[in-house]
């Protein structure tokens, strides 16, 4: 758990600021934490009990000056914001609809207690009450149709729909999923026909799994037309949760939809997999709004579980959920302006870190040969926290998955190997496999090496003096605020800095994405930023490699036409045409074929988007004829293909024979292929690494608005319009020579 000085929020994204305070307040306040920022010099020798003691009454002394300077700016920091409450709107007025609030061009960003003044919203937007199945689709018990009362339905409906998946093959997916059907039945009286289900594999979810993948097939079948108008009425119903109004000012709200109910999946080996994530109803939500907002309506029958109104927070509603038995909040949505500037006050408090690294790193390297083992423990962590990323880590229940991080490392997950090199092997963040082998620090090894005397043994704490709230706490000695995440932020963003440094700037928009590409992933497998390959990984890289293929033949052809023209540029340029024949009849045969079948697929396509257009706007359809006259004439351009694969002479069009325009032509196909070609290679390197988690969450992102701005890339190449506009306030405030830190 990650501790924080008392005069600031528990939660990263609970301390963003409405309004900065007045600039004197703010400076006196700095002046006065920087006097305690400086750690005091330790005593040579010391006893264990001693040491806690002295780092004890250290974290008093700073708690105790922190709460003196925040009681002084507290009631200004409130009056202040009161000051600026704007003039109240409701939902209705909607004239300030254009207008952006350029927060990250006020004077100050720094922390307020009171987030907002006014805060209206409309709640949240449930999911769609449960649709009995049709009487003729059951569930099986040893072979005999089981008629279920509509809410275990519901939940066998769940199973049965992911029959063919790897999760129903799982026995702790079957073993979960079962315990909870049944709980749901019993709760509602048993099955309805008297029949006692007891043993899962006597259990035949045959009917449902079919009648899902009906139901899929007649999604998939359904018209652009169909789907637009689909669409439209899901916007429609979707509208009134979409935005807020904070402050008077039109805010985009985040996850307004609760989620429908489910078996959880869970990543990696979790141990609750399968189980049941029930249905949530209004009374089991709180929601927060300012004291005069009118209260959301909430569904027929059903009473909100809890009114606040907490200004001191940024969530708009919250509820718990089974699962995890933990909270879960509506905010507002990534673009908006409180999480743009809880994204810049973190990035910010990462840069600050540059400041006191080096004195931090030389206190970490002295505490190594500490004779207290505490600062040994504290000091071994905060090295692996700095160099490999590695997160803080936090003790976990029986019934969670079994992921740890530094300060819950046991005996098993470290390996030694002599005379410096350590395997780290232990599952991380969402159940995701870290596995190092890396050269540390001569005296990390010997420390290593401490931890795992005897009488320690597999399963024991590898750091059993620390935990992640005594190394915070520590940490904060050097700098306020500062935690074990705020060093992997200033490790991304710095590693990122170095290797965007070594691009050069030349090559095509192509060159520079793969090695700003080759950057990210630089920075995401520091941070461990691992994915399974994709289903269609393989599918995709065959595309792209047949793809390459047709580009290379089709420039074989151009050259091939040139000579036809002029066969004296054979000797003019050998090496232009040293490729000529590198193509065997076979591989020409397999890329016509290839060719032709789209072409066809193209047009049958085509035909029927069309009559289902024309339909859908009661016009005349297109008559079959047009569609087989679209078919002759690929049926005429395979019959040419033959002809040339037999007499080896290729046909161009009349507009093409000219030897300047086929080598223009292919000049072109060269720059496809390049561009095609490194797509495909970083599509391959990128098949196991997220780039996206750490784009999004660990790297500055002014450093890829410096990048685009410097080396003239489409901004769009690197952020998807979510990011573009998430990120507005990096876009707009940094230049092409922008720097996280300087060097």
């Amino acid at each position: 758990m990650t501790v924080k000085p008392k005069h600031e929020s528990s939660s990263s994204e609970e301390d963003i600021p409405l309004k900065a305070t007045v600039s004197n307040t703010k400076a006196s306040t700095l002046k006065k934490v920087k006097k305690v920022r400086k750690v005091a010099p330790k005593k040579e020798e010391s006893s264990e009990e001693e040491d806690d003691e002295a780092l004890s009454k250290a974290v008093k002394k700073r708690k105790k000056v922190r709460k003196e300077n925040a009681s002084k700016t507290k009631k200004i920091k409130i009056e202040d914001a009161i000051d600026s409450k704007v003039e109240k709107t409701n939902p209705d007025d909607k004239s300030d609809d254009s207008d952006t609030f350029r927060w990250w061009e006020q004077e100050e960003n720094g922390d307020n207690t009171v987030k907002w003044v006014t805060l209206r919203h409309n709640g949240v937007m449930f999911p769609p009450e449960y649709v009995p199945l049709p009487s003729h689709v059951k569930l099986y018990y040893d072979g005999k149709p089981v008629d279920l009362p509509p809410q275990a339905e519901e939940v066998a409906g769940f199973f049965g729909g992911l029959l063919e998946s790897d999760h129903a093959k799982n026995p702790v997916f079957q073993k979960n999923f079962f315990k909870d059907f049944l709980d749901v039945l019993n709760e509602n009286g048993g099955t309805r026909n008297n029949i006692e289900i007891k043993s899962f594999e006597k259990c035949d979810f045959t009917k449902m799994f079919e009648y899902y993948q009906l139901q899929r097939e007649e999604k998939k079948r359904l018209t652009p037309q169909e789907k637009k108008l689909i669409k439209l009425e899901k916007d429609k119903l979707e509208e009134p949760y979409k935005f807020c109004y904070l402050d008077g000012r039109k805010e985009q709200v985040g996850n307004f939809k609760l989620e429908p109910p489910d078996l959880f999946r869970g990543r990696g080996a979790h141990p609750k997999t399968g189980k049941l994530k029930r249905r949530v109803y209004p009374e089991d939500i709180v929601l927060n709004l300012d004291k005069d907002a009118p209260i959301p309506v909430p569904p027929a029958g059903h009473k909100w579980g809890e009114i606040r109104h907490d200004n001191t927070v940024q969530w708009l509603c919250m509820w718990r959920e089974n699962i995890s038995n933990s909270f879960k909040y509506v905010r507002l949505a990534a673009n908006s302006s409180l999480k743009g500037m809880s994204d810049y006050k973190k990035f910010e408090k990462a840069r600050e870190l540059k400041k006191y690294i080096d004195l931090i790193r030389a206190e970490y390297t002295k505490n190594l040969k500490s004779k207290v083992m505490l600062e040994r423990q504290i000091s071994v962590a905060t090295y692996l926290i700095d160099v490999f990323a590695l997160r803080a880590g936090g003790e976990k229940s029986e019934d969670e998955a079994d992921t740890v991080g530094c300060c819950s490392l046991r005996y098993e997950h470290v390996t030694l190997k002599p005379p410096t090199t350590v395997v780290f092997d232990f599952l991380g963040k969402d159940s995701i496999r870290y596995y190092q082998e890396v050269e540390v620090n001569k005296q990390v090894f010997k420390n290593l090496s401490i931890f795992k005397r005897p009488p320690k043994q597999p399963g024991h704490q590898l750091f059993d003096r620390l935990d992640p709230s005594i190394l915070n706490k520590h940490l904060q000695n050097y700098m306020p605020g500062l935690t074990a995440k705020v060093f992997r932020t200033f490790n991304a963003s710095k590693t990122m800095q170095d290797q965007l440094d070594l691009i050069p700037n030349e090559g095509t928009i192509a060159e520079k994405l793969m090695r700003y590409n080759a950057a990210n992933r630089k920075v995401a497998i520091l941070c461990n930023h691992q994915r399974t390959v994709t289903r269609g990984h393989v599918t995709s890289v065959q595309k792209a490699t047949e793809k390459i293929e047709e580009l290379e033949w089709a420039k074989i052809r151009y050259k091939k036409a040139i000579l036809q023209l002029d066969k004296s540029q054979l000797k003019k340029d050998p090496n232009f045409f040293r490729e000529i024949d590198d193509l065997t009849n076979e591989e020409q045969q397999a890329i016509h074929k290839r060719l032709i079948e789209r072409e066809r697929e193209k047009y049958n396509k085509k035909f029927i988007r069309e009559n289902d257009k024309r339909k859908f706007e009661n016009e005349e359809l297109l008559p079959e004829s047009d569609l087989q006259s679209w078919l002759a004439s690929v049926d005429e351009l395979e019959k040419q293909y033959a002809e040339e694969l037999e007499s080896g002479i290729v046909t161009v069009k009349p507009a093409l024979q000219d030897v300047d325009k086929l080598r223009s032509q292919i000049e072109k196909l060269e720059q496809r292929i390049a561009t095609s070609s490194l797509q495909l290679k970083d599509k391959e390197e990128n098949s196991t690494v997220a780039l996206s988690t750490s784009k999004i969450s660990y790297i500055d992102p002014r450093l890829s608005v410096a990048f685009c701005k410097k080396y003239n890339v489409p901004l769009e190449k690197v952020f998807t319009k979510a990011l573009r506009e998430k990120f507005q306030w990096a876009i707009e405030s940094a230049d092409a020579n922008w720097r996280f830190c300087e060097t």
